[in-house]
């Protein structure tokens, strides 16, 4: 077989691969485009109770007045911030903390049974007494976002180091490596996919940990804006700020991945 037929059937393959992927991205459109369509006609023929549901266009027609007034940009603006200080804040504690963990194996006895009760306690048990001990302001709320997600970030990033191959540590420490060195070296760089994916599932802990801590204390962000949909019967409100949630998180979600693919990328 030539090189050229080779490089031909590669070629093949790739396209094939690009291709099962634009119609996977279409479906999923197609199957939310449908949905929305059946929700906005089963609430135009009262088929649904539209107070209790809403429908596309009183949503639409929401955000259109809440977007004129200026409301929805400062509401989302708040919680943003406060989901990327509470996940950036997490995530960096969480892998300082680990990498103390691994460097210490005493201290990783001894506090391994407390992390697995962390790590199995609902955080947002926790919100309403952080907010009592830090504070009802923003930064109790960033508080509540930081404790939903360091504990699972230490968990994944101090399982991902000590899983590391042992020979490998053990060839470093022959050749005369430090600790400092087996770990920038060896141990780290290899965590690095562990903590793209510990960085996709702090995403959402931190908008949990954010919009928990709006519910209870907040006068601004999609969390109050639930909330104060709730107590006024607005369900427009309510699912409008859930669609834009959505959205936030999903911007987010991406952002991570299209970090993970330039890694990948530059790792090969």
């Amino acid at each position: 077989m030539s090189n050229n037929s080779i490089s031909q059937e590669h070629y093949k393959y790739l396209k094939k691969i690009k291709r099962r992927k634009q119609i996977i991205s279409i479906t999923q459109v197609t199957i939310f485009i449908l949905a929305i369509i059946l929700w906005e006609i089963a609430a135009r023929l009262d088929l649904i109770d539209t107070f209790l549901t809403s429908s596309p266009s009183d949503i639409v027609k929401m955000f259109v007045k809440m977007v004129e007034g200026g409301d929805l940009a400062y509401h989302v603006g708040i919680s943003i911030v406060e989901n990327i200080v509470g996940f950036t804040a997490g995530t960096f504690l969480g892998v300082i903390i680990a990498t103390a963990l691994w460097w210490s194996d005493f201290w990783a006895k001894v506090l391994e049974p407390y992390l697995v009760v962390l790590n199995t306690l609902p955080k947002t048990a926790l919100a309403p007494i952080i907010i009592i001990w830090i504070g009802t302001g923003y930064q109790g709320i960033i508080v509540t976002a930081i404790i939903t997600s360091v504990v699972i970030t230490i968990m994944n990033m101090f399982n991902s180091f000590i899983s590391v191959d042992e020979d490998k540590i053990k060839l470093l420490k022959t050749f005369g490596a430090s600790k400092l060195q087996t770990f920038t070296k060896l141990v780290f760089p290899q965590s690095i996919p562990a903590m793209i994916s510990t960085l996709k599932v702090n995403i959402g802990l931190s908008w949990i940990g954010v919009i928990v801590g709006e519910f209870l204390v907040s006068r601004a962000g999609i969390g109050y804006l639930i909330v104060y949909g709730g107590q006024v019967f607005q369900f427009d409100l309510i699912m409008m700020s859930l669609f834009i949630l959505t959205i936030v998180s999903v911007v987010m979600y991406k952002l991570v991945s299209i970090i993970e693919n330039k890694y990948l990328k530059w790792h090969q």
